[in-house]
C-alpha cells in the first residue's frame, strides 16, 4: 500500500530531540564499574539506581518470544501510556481526529478527550462486526488513527481478519490493533503481518494471560521507524525498575504463564455451559477472552443482587449494543462456583 510515514507525524515532533538520561549516555557492557554520573544515592538497596530507559533485558525476552527484532518494541507505564504516546505523536490537536468502533475499550474515548482530537465512532454491527464501509465513509485527511479491540472488549468477541485487512489496506493513517485479551484467543496474533503493513501497530499488555496487572506494563509492536518517533517522546524512565524485575521473571515462567491460560479457558468453556441454565440468562455471546458477556433480564437488577452475594461483576448496559449484559470475568474454579450458586439462588 502507498503509506507514508512522515504524513503523519505532527511536525512538532518531526525535529524532536528525545531527552538524553545518564543511563542513556552509558551504555552498560556488564562490566563493574563505579557509577558517578546519575546524582543516584550510592548506597545500594536494589533500587537506588534508575532503571535501564531502554528495557534492554526484558526487550531482548520479548522480542525472541514473539519472534521479532528489539527496535520493533516500545514499553510502556501500562497500555494506556503507549497509547496516549500514539495520540501525541501523531494527532494535532482541535485538528486531527481518531475512528473509533464501540462497544470497545473505553481509554481511546478518555485519550481522544485528554489530547483534544476528535472521536469520530462507528458502531460495531449486532454481531460485534466492524462496518467497513461506514468506517472508511467518515474517514478524511485529518483521520490519524483508527483503533481495532480484537478480541473485544466488552464483547468478547475477535474481529474479523478480512475486514481488518480491508482496513489495513484503506486507512491512510495508523490501524492499532489492541491484543490485550490475544493469549486467550485461537486467532493468530498480527505481530506475525507486521512486514506487511507499515500503518500496523499492536498493542499487548501483560495485565490479563500473564496476570501481572499490578506492575503495568505495556507493549508496542510495530515497524522500527514508529517506535523510533514514539522514543522521542516517551518518558526517560517510564518503566521502572521493580516492574522490568517482575516482569522478567514472569515472561520467563512461560509453563506457569500458559498453565494458568489453559485452565481459564477450561473454565470459560464451564462458566458458559454454567449460564445456559440460569433463567434470566437470555443469551451468551462468543469470547475469545478470560471473560464472558451475557444478555440477562435486568442487567442493573441482577448486578445488585450478586454484590449482595459478595460476587462483583461489570454491568455494561450503558454501552452500545449492550442494554442489559453482565460481563463475567472467568475465576478461579471456587469463584466460578460462587458466582453460579449466587446467579441460580437470585429471584
Amino acid at each position: 500500500m502507498n503509506f507514508n510515514l512522515d504524513n503523519i507525524i505532527r511536525d512538532n515532533i518531526k525535529g524532536l530531540s528525545p531527552y538524553s538520561s545518564a543511563r542513556d549516555e552509558y551504555d552498560s557492557d556488564g562490566s563493574k564499574m563505579v557509577f558517578l554520573d546519575a546524582n543516584e544515592n550510592p548506597f545500594e538497596n536494589g533500587v537506588n539506581r534508575y532503571p535501564d530507559p531502554k528495557q534492554r533485558s526484558l526487550k531482548a525476552l520479548l522480542a525472541d518470544q514473539k519472534g521479532i527484532q528489539e527496535e520493533h518494541i516500545l514499553l510502556g507505564n501500562g497500555s494506556d501510556e503507549v497509547l496516549d504516546l500514539l495520540f501525541r505523536a501523531f494527532c494535532e490537536p482541535g485538528i486531527d481526529n481518531v475512528i473509533t468502533l464501540p462497544p470497545t475499550y473505553g481509554m481511546y474515548q478518555v485519550l481522544s478527550g485528554i489530547n483534544t482530537i476528535e472521536n469520530r465512532t462507528v458502531l460495531l454491527n449486532i454481531d460485534f462486526q466492524p462496518d467497513v464501509d461506514a468506517i472508511l465513509n467518515v474517514v478524511n485527511n485529518n483521520s490519524k488513527l483508527l483503533f481495532i479491540c480484537s478480541p473485544n472488549n466488552p464483547s468478547g468477541n475477535s474481529i474479523s481478519a478480512q475486514k481488518i485487512k480491508i482496513l489495513l489496506e484503506n486507512f491512510k493513517g495508523l490501524v492499532v490493533i489492541d491484543e490485550a485479551y490475544i493469549d486467550f484467543s485461537t486467532e493468530e496474533s498480527w505481530v506475525s503481518k507486521l512486514s506487511e503493513y507499515p500503518n500496523l501497530v499492536v498493542t499487548q499488555t501483560l495485565s490479563k494471560a500473564y496476570g501481572m496487572a499490578g506492575i503495568r506494563l505495556g507493549i508496542c509492536i510495530a515497524s522500527a521507524e514508529i517506535i523510533t518517533v514514539l522514543n522521542k517522546i516517551k518518558p526517560p524512565y517510564n518503566v521502572n525498575e521493580l516492574t522490568q524485575q517482575r516482569a522478567m521473571e514472569r515472561v520467563s515462567d512461560q509453563k506457569s504463564v500458559q498453565a494458568e491460560v489453559r485452565q481459564i479457558l477450561q473454565e470459560r468453556e464451564a462458566l458458559k455451559e454454567a449460564l445456559k441454565t440460569v433463567p434470566f440468562v437470555e443469551k451468551i455471546y462468543p469470547s475469545d477472552a478470560n471473560f464472558i458477556l451475557a444478555k440477562v433480564d435486568d442487567a442493573t437488577q441482577r448486578y445488585n443482587q450478586l454484590l449482595k452475594k459478595g460476587v462483583v461483576v461489570r454491568n455494561r448496559t450503558t454501552q452500545p449494543l449492550c442494554e442489559n449484559t453482565l460481563r463475567f470475568t472467568v475465576g478461579t474454579p471456587e469463584e466460578n462456583k460462587m458466582l453460579i450458586k449466587a446467579l441460580n439462588i437470585l429471584e
